[in-house]
């Protein structure tokens, strides 16, 4: 009983806003692919839900090995789904694209999205070369990065006033900081064990 409620909970904490977004009145003019970026922004934001989930073994069924693999699967849809956001919203406006990667956007959750992107982006690389960086390091590293890429996608999508309302903006995003935060509080006896400075 207890594993099918968190599984619930987890579902409804991102297809809630995931319903809400596409069902917002302002997507009625856009164009498809304008709509599936924002819809795949959004899926990312609710995946930075579920991967400190998996990391703390808080998921039923998903703990230990398979966690971690899961772990890395999920993290490879993250990818995929802000490749997706970034892509579909340089088809349909490419010149704010640009702006926003050279950061000469005029609006701020441009910047904050930009942070997001390039954490995210490093928080890959650095778990592509775990193997060559020593364990108390890479756990370090990966972890940072990957607060500091929930953090500007929260900040990111906070800012917006776009297809999420406020409401499931400060839901999903305040539950993926709260999990990120309790998973890196969890994490830091497996980067500084008792005993040890």
């Amino acid at each position: 009983m207890r594993a099918a409620l968190i599984w619930a909970a987890l579902a409804a904490a991102i297809l809630l806003p995931l319903a809400q977004a596409g069902t917002s009145p302002l997507l009625q003019w856009r164009q498809p692919i304008y709509i599936a970026a924002g819809l795949a922004g959004v899926l990312a934001l609710g995946l930075l839900l579920v991967q400190p989930l998996l990391v703390a073994g808080a998921l039923p069924g998903l703990s230990g090995l398979r966690g971690r693999r899961v772990h890395r699967l999920v993290g490879g849809l993250l990818l995929l789904t802000v490749v997706l956001h970034v892509g579909g919203l340089w088809l349909t406006s490419p010149p704010d694209v640009i702006d926003a990667l050279l950061l000469r956007s005029p609006t701020s959750f441009s910047v904050w999205g930009v942070a997001a992107l390039w954490a995210l982006m490093l928080t890959a690389v650095v778990a592509t070369r775990r193997r060559q960086i020593p364990p108390r390091v890479w756990r370090m590293g990966h972890a940072a990065l990957a607060g500091i890429a929930v953090g500007a996608t929260v900040i990111h999508a906070l800012l917006i006033e776009g297809t999420m309302d406020l409401t499931g903006k400060v839901a999903l995003g305040g539950a993926a900081i709260a999990a990120t935060g309790w998973a890196l509080w969890h994490l830091r006896r497996r980067i500084w064990p008792r005993g040890r400075p």
